[in-house]
């Protein structure tokens, strides 16, 4: 279940893979999720999508190796460039000339290239605990991981390695999404992440692992930042055990953008914190695209005009739990007629379900 189904799926063709894509929502403006790092797929914003669909056109495109979008095991396929063509080939199959490109981790310098190669389609750059090659050093516990030696532990990060993953990539997911989402009460997220992962296989990974990049020294990421001409926002965790702080601030700092710091959250925080991440991005969204006229002026209910309405989360395991649900709504209605009761559950009982109060 969604809270937000698609309007329009597709795909587009790139050296030979489909990559799929989803459109959501209609308007003057367009929000674009680019293909995010493969061990997951677009549904990590699925947080986002529902509600910034009310304000704007949202692309959400699913990376190469994961989600609907073909696999491969391919090193080359999974070089910068590869990412950031893959989401101008979606841009121009949906007809999107210019966008808010909203990013999280890899997909932040993926964005940040388009940003700088093609200025003309990009309206902004909205980073989420942003990576950027070579400018900043990784945390520590990440530089002492060793990718392609075979070590004799296992033990915390030095599962981050590529014949760990041969034989217990669930191992590694289970443990990577744990140091991603250190908030408490995280389980759904980790749930939903390392679900995400297990869409793709350890060969696809390892090939995404061991991917080139498009630059070959810390000069030419500097240059690559300076060149983008457009608004950018970068959103980062303090306890993100990813990536650094320092580098979602190194990028504001070279694309003389605005940095927020979120006290408290972890590598994830569009997960964790949905509501604030949304109002920070649709905030970023007016700026960088004022919306039109018609919704610039709200009419909002207020108690005294508005419906009353009651959600009743309802799991019957039997007919008598689903008595007793009905009784309740019952007496609800007894007392207020006018009140609407919407049901959120499963049913069991034929019976049950046909006598529900509406």
């Amino acid at each position: 279940m969604r809270a937000r189904y698609p309007d329009h799926e597709g795909f587009v063709e790139q050296d030979g893979l489909k990559i799929a894509y989803e459109v959501y929502g209609d308007g003057e403006r367009t929000v674009v999720f680019p293909p995010v790092d493969p061990i997951v797929h677009s549904r990590v914003w699925k947080a986002q999508i529902p509600y910034l669909s009310r304000f704007a056109r949202v692309v959400a495109i699913d990376p190469r190796g994961n989600g609907r979008s073909d696999r491969s095991t391919d090193p080359e396929m999974f070089r910068d460039e590869k990412f950031m063509t893959d989401t101008i080939a979606v841009m121009d199959a949906v007809g999107v000339e210019k966008a808010l490109l909203v990013a999280i981790c890899s997909s932040s310098w993926w964005s940040l290239l388009v940003a700088s190669r093609h200025p003309d389609r990009v309206l902004g750059v909205a980073s989420l605990a942003t990576y950027v090659p070579m400018l900043v050093p990784p945390h520590p516990h990440r530089a002492a991981a060793r990718w392609d030696e075979h070590l004799d532990t296992d033990e915390g990060w030095a599962k981050d390695n590529k014949f760990y993953w041969q034989h217990d990539y669930r191992g590694y997911t289970e443990f990577f999404f744990g140091e991603l989402l250190p908030e408490a009460h995280s389980t759904k997220q980790w749930e939903d992440a390392v679900g995400w992962a297990a869409e793709s296989e350890p060969e696809v990974q390892i090939a995404a692992g061991e991917a080139g990049q498009c630059v070959s020294t810390a000069a030419e990421v500097e240059a690559v930042l300076r060149a983008i001409t457009c608004p950018v926002l970068t959103i980062h965790g303090e306890d993100d055990r990813c990536q650094p702080m320092q580098r979602s601030m190194t990028v504001a700092e070279l694309t003389r953008g605005r940095s927020v710091v979120l006290a408290g959250a972890g590598h994830i925080p569009s997960a964790r914190h949905p509501v604030l991440v949304n109002r920070l991005l649709h905030d970023f969204l007016d700026e960088v695209a004022p919306p039109p006229p018609e919704q610039r002026s709200l009419r909002m209910q207020t108690t005294a005009t508005r419906e009353p309405r009651a959600l009743f989360l309802s799991s019957p395991i039997g007919l008598g739990h689903a008595r007793r649900d009905l009784a309740i709504a019952r007496s609800l209605r007894s007392l207020r007629p006018d009140v609407r009761i919407d049901w959120l559950g499963g049913c069991r009982s034929p019976t049950a379900a046909r006598a529900r109060p509406r």
